[in-house]
């Protein structure tokens, strides 16, 4: 490689976008790590040697004019809000769709410029098996992964001939904080102990009894950002345990 590739990782200073920025930069990739806590981008950035970028990726309207020089792009921020349709925040619904339809078509409309220059690029898109499968109580995270799904296909269609690849990943639980939090949000929600939310309701579709652990994902990544990976696109890459193989 005659130039060092570059990457911008949403939401990583925690949990999977923060494995997924540690593998990039352990492969040679000079990361800008993208977060909305100022503190956490910094300690995630000189921690991978990268640079951090204090951004609301909520705040859609202040993005309109964004202009991005980068290789790799993933779009992982997310946040989770679980409640039944009834009962569902309009607002909450609306921040979740933001974050994580609207922002990532924001970021992919301001990088593919500079990747369609270059004839290189690579999107990754951090969905869900929530992508591909639905549950009862998220609403709005189920339909907004659905929506990055078709987001992620158009931009492969699109960006196929410049040497642009777009792809989603799918994992099922990860052990990350928010999965920890949601843990809790289960409980109430189901009226159960939180001791037995990973197992009966976390776990009950995946045919591996464990939660994903981000370094995993990374791996993932790195893969799918990697030359080799240049006629993988347009895919969702489940990481499920086999959940969605029922």
């Amino acid at each position: 490689m005659s130039q060092q590739r570059t990457a911008i990782v949403t939401g990583g200073a925690s949990g999977i976008g923060l494995a997924i920025a540690q593998r990039l930069s352990a492969a040679g990739v000079l990361v800008t790590i993208a977060d909305i806590n100022a503190e956490a981008a910094t300690r995630a950035a000189d921690e991978v040697g990268g640079t951090p970028w204090q951004i609301d990726l909520a705040d859609t309207a202040a993005m309109e004019e964004l202009q991005l020089d980068c290789d790799i792009l993933v779009n992982n921020a997310g946040i989770q809000r679980i409640n039944p349709i009834q009962d569902f925040v309009p607002d909450d619904f609306r921040l979740i769709h933001r974050l994580m339809v609207e922002s990532p078509f924001m970021l992919i409309r301001a990088a593919l410029p500079t990747m369609y220059e270059r004839g290189w690029g690579r999107i990754i898109n951090i969905s869900s098996v929530h992508g591909l499968r639905a549950s009862a109580f998220k609403s709005a995270y189920v339909s907004a992964k659905h929506g990055l799904e078709g987001l992620s296909k158009v931009t492969a269609l699109e960006g196929g001939p410049h040497g642009v690849t777009s792809n989603c990943i799918n994992p099922a639980y990860v052990r990350t904080p928010l999965v920890e939090k949601q843990i809790a949000d289960q409980a109430r929600t189901h009226g159960i102990p939180e001791s037995e939310v990973v197992e009966k309701i976390m776990l009950t579709e995946s045919a591996v009894k464990r939660l994903i652990e981000p370094v995993e994902v990374g791996a993932l990544a790195a893969f799918l950002a990697s030359d080799d990976a240049g006629m993988v696109t347009g895919a969702s890459y489940t990481m499920d345990g086999a959940w969605s193989a029922r």
